[in-house]
């Protein structure tokens, strides 16, 4: 068959695959070869219908083909370095997958090839939301997890159409930002590497599977598996219909230690420019995290990372217009886990937490995380339950911070799945009403549990999947989240744009944050005390007062007085159920009894 293509020196400048009037550039880095073929396939076929030498480096490690007249719709591709076919790691569509964590005991994982991404996309003015940190709600979710179960009531489970499908109930949830694990091509299986000892592993086992996603990927190629028919098309449908529901797409991408440096910039270029994704939360290797940060390329997108260092981004006191940076770790969790099951000597730190809010760098909080327990085994597990990972249970976090209630596990008993519930609502309000971004996972707000294993890493089912029936279940915890979540929407004290300094924050001179206890004005941070009251003001005569009792028993808290002509109104009560859909109660304006392990929320009002 005559080829319709003529091979030529390439544009080495042009990193990957990419396409020009004339035909399609090939560019591949050869840090341990002196030479590479390129392997053309007709879609469908085994065999190659071209091997073409990709000849000698042309700058550095660098070797680059043009091929002119090259038609890349009819075609797959491959490299070849000796004997080994590897997929092109820059590769803008990976095939050759069919099932999520498709293996054979004769064949292994499927061979894959690279695909061609050139096809035009109508993105209709899309715009990203632009939401500052302050008002967001982020959700955290795996998008095959979130809608894989039977009870999801989407017609494309586990794929990003069926993500799509619940826009609805993210909506209605209150959710305007999404953070999604990975949905790059990643190796769905972990293979044994030679002369490694896993001791998990054992000789003839079947590989391990990666259903969270992190480790060895392809990065610039949207996950297939996760896809109904076209995982390009539908990944940019994805961004666009969360967009024009003013929701933004942030990802998550895990780069290993030693990650070469141009391929993180370009990857996060690629989904800026190519996907219109709005952010990133970057694991792994932080080694480019100044230099992304300075970056202009990406001062309007959001960064996520375990730490910045602002002082040396930002050049001693400089603060940016647009505050695109934010701290991602654990430091809100344990925390709030400790002050919630009623440790003692927490207050220092939480009132810490509840305030923190820089300038420079803004603040993700959140009591719960992929890699842990769900809120729901937070106040049931006091051990990690993870047998079903293969490694005798002994993965995942041997300490969670977490009280049962007590008992281990599902209960029957009204008294625990009372207390549980109680504890969840707890849960949510020590979130919702701090001062940075909170970030939810995805289930949480109906009681979502992976039956104690806080470690899910290789459980693609009912564990992982989450569990719609929750919203019958729990109903009442669902609707108390979305209360909590639209108050904290339309009470800008409890989301600004600075951190609170505790000075003259209103128009009466009243401060802009304070603390208080069974005497108003003297917080009682004593190592046994487990509440605390916190009052927020704001310039516009704006009063709230929340009322922490993580004690098992009743405390008092004495109340601040209100100008002239407001009084306090209970507005939420995490042991009754109150909140602002019901109806608002008028309480003692001096001073009241919180129940044990209790939130209570007051509100000046006329």
């Amino acid at each position: 068959m005559e080829k319709q293509w003529i091979p030529e020196t390439g544009d080495w400048t042009r990193a990957g695959v990419t396409k020009t009037g004339q035909g399609v550039n090939f560019t591949l880095e050869l840090p341990e070869a002196e030479t590479a073929g390129l392997l053309l396939f007709q879609k469908g076929e085994e065999e190659p219908e071209a091997v073409i030498p990709m000849g000698e480096k042309v700058m550095g490690d660098l070797c680059s083909i043009f091929l002119k007249g090259f038609r890349p719709e009819r075609y797959e591709y491959a490299y070849r370095i000796g004997e080994e076919v590897f997929v092109d790691p820059r590769a803008e569509r990976i095939l050759g997958r069919k099932d999520f964590g498709e293996w054979d005991p004769e064949t292994g994982v499927p061979a894959l090839r690279g695909g061609f991404a050139f096809e035009a996309y109508n993105w209709e003015n899309d715009r990203h939301p632009k939401i500052p940190y302050e008002e967001g709600i982020l959700y955290h979710l795996h998008v095959r997890g979130f809608t894989k179960n039977q009870n999801s009531r989407v017609r494309h489970k586990g794929t990003f159409v069926g993500l799509a499908e619940k826009i609805p109930y993210l909506k209605e949830l209150g959710v305007n930002q999404l953070l999604l694990m990975p949905v790059y091509d990643f190796d769905e299986r972990i293979l044994p590497e030679k002369e490694k000892n896993i001791p998990y592993q054992k000789e003839g086992q079947e590989p391990k599977l990666n259903y969270w996603g992190y480790g060895k990927a392809r990065y610039f190629a949207p996950k297939s598996t996760y896809s109904v028919k076209d995982p390009v098309k539908e990944f940019k449908d994805l961004v666009k219909k969360f967009h024009a529901e003013g929701i933004e797409v942030l990802m998550e991408i895990f780069f290993p230690e030693g990650t070469e440096e141009r391929l993180i910039f370009d990857c996060l270029e690629h989904w800026v420019r190519d996907y219109h994704v709005d952010g990133f939360y970057l694991m792994g290797d932080d080694s480019m995290n100044r230099f992304l940060a300075r970056d202009p390329m990406f001062v309007g997108t959001k960064l996520l990372s375990t730490w910045f260092d602002t002082d040396n981004i930002y050049e001693r006191k400089k603060t940016p217009a647009f505050r695109n940076l934010a701290e991602h770790n654990d430091g809100f969790l344990v925390d709030a886990r400790r002050f919630l099951k009623g440790d003692e000597d927490q207050l220092p730190a939480f009132t810490w937490r509840v305030r923190k809010n820089p300038a420079k760098c803004a603040v993700i909080n959140y009591v719960t995380h992929h890699d842990g327990f769900t809120l729901m085994d937070l106040v049931s597990y006091e051990e990690r339950h993870n047998e079903a990972n293969g490694e005798g249970g002994q993965d995942g976090p041997a300490y969670n911070f977490s009280w049962n209630c007590g008992v281990e596990g599902p209960s029957r008993k009204k008294k625990i799945q009372e207390l549980r519930l109680q504890q969840m609502k707890n849960a949510f309000l020590l979130l919702l009403f701090s001062q940075g971004t909170p970030m939810i996972l995805a289930g949480d707000e109906f009681g979502n549990s992976q039956r104690g294993n806080n470690n899910p890493y290789c459980q693609d089912n009912e564990t992982s999947w989450l569990e719609w029936n929750g919203l019958k279940k729990q109903a009442e915890l669902f609707e108390f989240v979305k209360a909590a979540i639209a108050f904290r929407k339309t009470h800008p004290l409890l989301h600004q744009a600075k951190e609170l300094q505790g000075t003259s924050g209103s128009v009466l001179g009243y401060p802009d944050v304070s603390c208080h206890g069974q005497q108003a004005w003297y917080g009682n941070f004593e190592t046994t005390s487990r509440h605390f009251g916190m009052m927020y003001c704001g310039e516009e005569g704006e009063y709230l007062y929340v009322a922490y009792n993580l004690h098992w028993k009743e405390q008092s808290f004495a109340l601040p007085k209100l100008p002239e002509g407001l009084s306090w109104q209970l507005v939420f009560d995490t042991e009754d159920g109150a909140s602002p859909e019901k109806e608002i109660k008028w309480i003692d304006q001096k001073s009241f009894e919180a129940p044990p392990r209790s939130i209570l929320v007051l509100e000046g009002r006329k």
